[in-house]
């Protein structure tokens, strides 16, 4: 079976010779690795403004907060996205108002979320889901016309372009995700990225319990509440040997997501989704729109091939009940979603043998 996602993992003897020196360091906690880690990544995503997490939703979380988000406020979202984006303004306090989506594509529609502002608005979150990237014209346009904050959540788009750079310094904040099955993993983690430096200090203390690492524990006066949301030196020693092979990785799922563009046209049944101008996916998922997709899962199945919806769209869950709505963009566009294998196992052979399978029909 071609499977869906599957992580990437440095070669055994590249990882564990670094593994076993840290491990053994006498220094496992936040440390000089972290902080070479996030000297790299900051390269890779060419913005220095970098603060490594624990993971993506401790990212979310810290990035609602330095938005001033709290009881009794609303955040913009989508319901078309893993459930971490949203579960995140639910530990704030605030309430998790929904825009539809783009039917073309999935992606929070800017014409939506304008009607959804309210003098209660304090944040928007934009989902570039499965490596898409939303409408970030449309969206700066937004945030410059209200004065309300966008928080890029690129868990899914590592390596995805605007404008013909990295995501990752557009809005005032951005996260990524390093949790097991994405472009790039250190088993869990997780990135905040800001635009403007000036954020960064306040945000350094908050991932530490609302500490100063660069001060010892008795010259310290706590200000704020802070959180244990630091990454270790463990979890960014898997991070550095990753960055080895980030670029080969990340550019092979574009080569197959690029193929699938080019490949998968025109055929009955099969509707490709379009991109947001002035933008290049990263093709976490490769995302299409299926009839009869029962039928298309079975018969890909029977051929050895993955196929899934892989989300439970969120507006679902209970826990979201107060923030019910009709969305009828993302009930056309879920009921048709599908993803197909893309990522940095698909060979040449298997990306070929994936569309001719789906060309035999289902």
């Amino acid at each position: 079976m071609i499977p869906l996602v599957k992580p990437f993992i440095p070669p055994r003897e590249v990882l564990m010779p670094a593994l076993e020196a840290i491990l053994y360091s006498g220094y496992i906690a936040e440390g000089e690795p972290v902080y070479e880690f996030e000297r790299q990544f900051a390269d890779y995503i060419q913005n220095p403004n970098v603060l490594a997490l624990h993971s993506g939703t401790d990212a979310l979380h810290l990035a609602l907060l330095l938005c001033g988000v709290e009881k009794g406020d609303e955040v913009i979202s989508t319901a078309m996205t893993a459930e971490p984006t949203n579960t995140s303004i639910v530990m704030t306090g605030a309430k998790v108002v929904w825009a539809d989506v783009d039917k073309a594509n999935g992606l929070i529609d800017p014409v939506s979320v304008r009607a959804c502002i309210t003098k209660k608005t304090k944040a928007i979150i934009v989902v570039h889901y499965a490596g898409m990237v939303c409408d970030l014209d449309a969206f700066g346009e937004i945030s410059r016309e209200f004065k309300i904050p966008v928080i890029e959540d690129a868990a899914h788009a590592l390596g995805a372009e605007y404008k013909g750079h990295p995501i990752g310094s557009n809005s005032p904040y951005t996260i990524f995700s390093l949790q097991a099955i994405k472009h790039m993993t250190t088993v869990d983690g997780g990135f905040l990225t800001f635009r403007e430096p000036a954020n960064l200090p306040r945000a350094r203390k908050m991932r530490w319990f609302g500490l100063d690492k660069g001060k010892s524990r008795l010259e310290n006066d706590i200000t704020e509440v802070g959180f244990k949301y630091a990454m270790n030196n463990v979890n960014a020693t898997i991070g550095l040997e990753q960055m080895k092979f980030v670029r080969a990785i990340v550019e092979k799922y574009k080569s197959n997501g690029s193929f699938y563009d080019s490949n998968l046209r025109g055929i009955d049944g099969v509707q490709l989704v379009t991109y947001s101008n002035n933008t290049h996916p990263s093709y976490w998922l490769y995302t299409m729109k299926v009839e009869k997709r029962d039928e298309f899962i079975s018969a890909l199945q029977a051929r050895g091939i993955m196929a899934s919806p892989l989300h439970h769209r969120n507006d679902l869950h209970s826990i979201f009940k107060d923030s019910k709505k009709e969305l009828p963009n993302l009930n056309e566009f879920y009921s048709q979603l599908i993803h197909i294998p893309c990522g940095w196992w698909v060979s040449d052979e298997n990306r070929q043998y994936i569309v001719d399978a789906i060309k035999k029909g289902w």
